[in-house]
C-alpha cells in the first residue's frame, strides 16, 4: 500500500473499517435502529475514500449507502463528494482538528444536487468523531443532520456509534 500522502495525516486515524449501531429519527418518519458499516481508504493521494453502508438492525434489511472521496486540503480544510443511490449528491465544506484523545471533523454541504425523483434534500451537516486514541477502546461516532422534505431548518437525523475492526 502505498504512503498516506502528507495532507491527510490528520485522517489518519479515520482509515479502516467501522463497523456498530445507530438511531434515526425524522419527523416524516419513523424512529428506527440500523446496524452500520463506514470505511476509510487511500491510494497516496490528498483524498481518503469513504464507503458507508447501514442495514435494519432487526432484520438486516439493507437501508442506505453513501460513497464519496474527503480532500484534505492545506490547513486543516476538508471538501467532502458524495454520492446516494437515492439520487442525492452532497459537496460539503469543513475542516478536521485533532482533539486531546482523537479527531474532529465538521462538515456542511455548500451544495446539494438531486436527480429528477430524488426526496427533497436542502443542506446536510456531518460530524464525525474518534475518542479512545490515547486511551484504547477507540470510539467512531457519525452524526447527521438534514433539511428535507419540507423542513427547512437541519433537524437531527442519525447518530451512529462504531468501533474500529482489525
Amino acid at each position: 500500500m502505498p504512503e498516506l500522502h502528507p495532507q491527510c495525516e490528520p485522517l489518519a486515524p479515520l482509515l479502516g473499517t467501522w463497523q456498530g449501531g445507530g438511531t434515526g429519527q425524522y419527523p416524516t418518519i419513523d424512529d428506527f435502529a440500523y446496524t452500520e458499516e463506514l470505511t476509510f481508504g487511500h491510494v497516496g493521494k490528498p483524498f481518503v475514500s469513504m464507503i458507508q453502508r447501514t442495514c435494519n438492525r432487526d432484520t438486516g434489511e439493507p437501508l442506505h449507502s453513501e460513497a464519496g472521496y474527503l480532500r484534505a486540503l492545506p490547513g486543516g480544510d476538508l471538501e467532502l463528494a458524495l454520492a446516494q443511490p437515492s439520487g442525492v449528491v452532497e459537496i460539503c465544506l469543513g475542516t478536521v482538528r485533532t482533539t486531546p484523545d482523537g479527531l474532529a471533523i465538521e462538515l456542511r454541504s455548500s451544495q446539494v444536487g438531486l436527480t429528477p425523483r430524488a426526496k427533497e434534500v436542502t443542506s446536510v451537516r456531518r460530524e464525525l468523531s474518534i475518542a479512545g486514541l490515547r486511551a484504547g477502546g477507540v470510539t467512531l461516532i457519525s452524526e447527521l443532520w438534514m433539511a428535507a422534505v419540507g423542513h427547512p431548518e437541519l433537524l437531527h437525523h442519525l447518530r451512529g456509534e462504531l468501533t474500529k475492526q482489525a
